[in-house]
């Protein structure tokens, strides 16, 4: 058996159709699936979590490996690399800042994306936002998506998600001195924006960047 027919024989069993699995998985449409599943389209080996967490069966059976037939000095791939299926969380990605700090309705979710996640309080308070503009490059990017931890607070020097005047979202680097709060832009050609004294109202915290995830 292939690993598209363990897939499509996983996916069955969970109830799932094509477009359901490409939604969770976050694939643009239900022919990536087909193809994977037909037509034996390889999958990165970052990506066999991912299949396996949603489909709720283990790395090994859709690789296909018979761990008891092995010897016990076979030698092991140093590039496979197999999580704990328990620390992999479904997480989900918001188009912007607003959406994704708003009502939280589903219309919102433009997909959902696998993370390694070890802390389980953290997990529930993780989701991914595609960020818009390039006042962050070239660290963040145009079209980027980012990995946010809900907090109403910060460390100086942190990466955040903030709102201005309870309106205008923003990804900043956030610095703390004496009465001032400051966020500033990778981009040089961006002037970072100064709260001084009681303006230091106007900024809230929605939440603080863990990771920047990149598309080839």
């Amino acid at each position: 058996m292939t690993m598209g027919e363990r897939i499509k024989k996983a996916r069955e069993a969970k109830g799932y159709s094509q477009t359901e699995l490409a939604h969770l998985l976050g694939y643009k449409s239900r022919s990536s699936i087909n193809k994977i599943e037909t037509q034996g389209r390889d999958i990165p080996r970052s990506s066999i979590v991912e299949f396996s967490k949603v489909l709720g069966v283990t790395p090994s059976y859709l690789m296909g490996w018979d761990e008891e037939d092995k010897k016990d000095n076979e030698p092991i791939d140093s590039n496979a690399t197999i999580l704990p299926q328990d620390n992999v969380h479904i997480v989900p990605i918001y188009e912007s800042v607003s959406a994704g700090f708003g009502a939280y309705a589903d219309d919102c979710v433009v997909g959902y994306m696998p993370l390694y996640i070890v802390n389980e309080e953290e997990a529930k308070n993780t989701m991914c936002i595609v960020v818009s503009g390039d006042s962050m490059y070239p660290k963040i990017e145009n079209g980027d998506k980012i990995q946010v931890l809900r907090q109403d607070w910060a460390e100086d020097g942190q990466v955040v998600v903030a709102l201005i005047d309870g309106e205008n979202g923003v990804v900043k680097k956030i610095k703390y001195s004496d009465d001032k709060i400051t966020l500033v832009s990778f981009n040089p050609e961006y002037q970072p924006r100064e709260f001084v004294g009681a303006e230091r109202d106007r900024i809230r915290i929605l939440g603080i960047v863990k990771t920047v995830i990149k598309s080839l």
